[in-house]
């Protein structure tokens, strides 16, 4: 057998555990650079001379930019491989964080910020489906399982990680540390990732322009929300979003193999998946949003704050693995609901605690979330890709992706948004309005039941 040779149904040992290891690598390091910037913000900002407002866009830049090119490189990917799409985006992702360690204005910075997001959307959009061919149909789950976990995990442990670099050096080696990350994973990506057939149309370039204004105005309108004086051109941001998204549905909701996979949204099970993978991800990046400021307010440290959150990420590296394996043998619409009602639970608790609360009452809360992401996580992985067909393994990915970063996207918009309209218990409102997006999605998730 040749490196080229397209395997019907994952590829041999000891191939299989180096493509395994290079896809956890650069995923953790997208995910993780996603939220590791947010700590150091003020130190840039300080640095750049520059206001803390502007300095979001640091982060802006980084987010706007996957979202709005996971899905067509997700379908590009479909088109000349999904290895060609993925080590692409790992070359430019490292090339970028390069020109970020060297940026000395907030400009160059924010530009090297959104080609370095354009980078990790190759590497997130067809994450998923280099899973998929790399390891067998019967062990999906485990694999998806350990996906997620590296996900997850690296996307709550980014803040600690962050205080951490920033404790012995400068904030220009958050960046830095990915060159030489990316150069071995690269080099480990040539031999490993796995060759898939490609897909005999062409991209179509109208409908990717239609999906990025869709998307780019929907995140930009999501984000102004926070600030009051913006809320006008907000709301007529989010409007242009919607009209360019119904321009974007007519144009492609027959086609056979769309750039947005509606052909996969008529399946029931992916349509359901997706919603609940959206209502989760909202009420995660909800919980980390509000969290911190909820554990300050009790009189707590930012060391100890991080500290305390730690039994969530803990958790979930527990958790996901196991989740993944049963997966395989048990029904993952059960295990992924019993996930997201004790994730709700641990989201209600953690709104409901007493204002002299021990450390040890907030971990085990803290914990019970995680528990509970862990377990909805991975089997709800491994239904979104398991259901479509292998040929739409790419479009699958790509909303996978998309769905994470929408949730994460609207969660931090709402929260910020009760802040600025509950100056009194904004933290509370916000955990509470998580719990009841878990708990939407643990109902549909037992709706998937019915499906079967």
């Amino acid at each position: 057998m040749t490196p080229h040779t397209l395997y019907p149904d994952g590829l041999p040992s000891p191939r299989r555990y180096w493509s395994m290891a290079t896809t956890m690598m650069v995923i953790a390091i997208c995910v993780l650079d996603s939220t590791i910037v947010s700590v150091a913000l003020p130190s840039i900002a300080r640095d750049l001379d520059t206001s803390a407002a502007t300095s979001i866009w640091i982060i802006n830049s980084y987010q706007i930019a996957i979202l709005i090119a996971l899905i067509p490189l997700a379908s590009l990917g479909e088109i000349i491989g999904y290895r060609r799409v993925s080590q692409a985006g790992l070359i430019i992702f490292t090339i970028a964080s390069l020109a970020c360690t060297l940026a000395h204005t907030l400009l160059e910075l924010t530009i090297a910020r959104a080609v370095q997001g354009l980078g990790a959307a190759g590497i997130m959009s067809v994450n998923a489906a280099l899973v998929r061919f790399t390891y067998p149909a019967n062990t999906l789950g485990r694999a998806t399982g350990i996906n997620a976990m590296v996900a997850a995990v690296a996307a709550a442990a980014g803040p600690t990680a962050g205080a951490a670099v920033l404790a012995i050096a400068d904030w220009r080696w958050l960046f830095a540390i990915n060159v030489p990350i990316g150069i071995v994973a690269a080099a480990i990506a040539q031999f490993s990732l796995p060759y898939t057939e490609r897909a005999h149309r062409s991209l179509d370039y109208v409908s990717v322009i239609l999906h990025v204004a869709t998307f780019g105005l929907l995140i930009a309108g999501l984000q102004s929300l926070i600030h009051e004086n913006a809320r006008p051109g907000a709301a007529l941001q989010i409007g242009a979003a919607c009209m360019f998204g119904m321009l974007l549905i007519r144009r492609e909701i027959h086609r056979p193999a769309p750039l947005v996979p509606f052909d996969l949204m008529r399946l029931p099970i992916f349509s359901l998946s997706l919603a609940i993978s959206m209502c989760s991800f909202f009420a995660q990046m909800a919980a980390f949003v509000a969290l911190p400021f909820e554990i300050q307010r009790l009189g707590r440290s930012v060391v100890e704050t991080g500290l305390l959150m730690t039994p969530w990420p803990v958790a979930v590296a527990f958790a996901a693995p196991v989740a993944g394996r049963l997966a395989d043998r048990h029904s993952s619409a059960i295990l992924s609901g019993f996930g997201l009602i004790a994730l709700s639970a641990g989201l209600v608790l953690l709104a409901l605690f007493p204002e002299h609360g021990t450390a040890w009452d907030l971990m085990w809360r803290m914990a019970l979330c995680g528990l509970g992401f862990g377990f909805f996580q991975a089997p709800n992985n491994r239904t979104m890709m398991s259901s479509a067909p292998r040929s739409r393994s790419g479009a699958a990915a790509g909303m996978l992706s998309t769905v994470r970063s929408l949730g994460h996207a609207s969660g931090a918009a709402i929260v910020a948004l009760l802040f600025s309209t509950h100056l009194e218990g904004g933290t509370k409102i916000a955990l509470t309005t998580a719990a009841a997006m878990a708990a939407i999605a643990a109902l549909l998730s037992f709706l998937r039941l019915r499906r079967h």
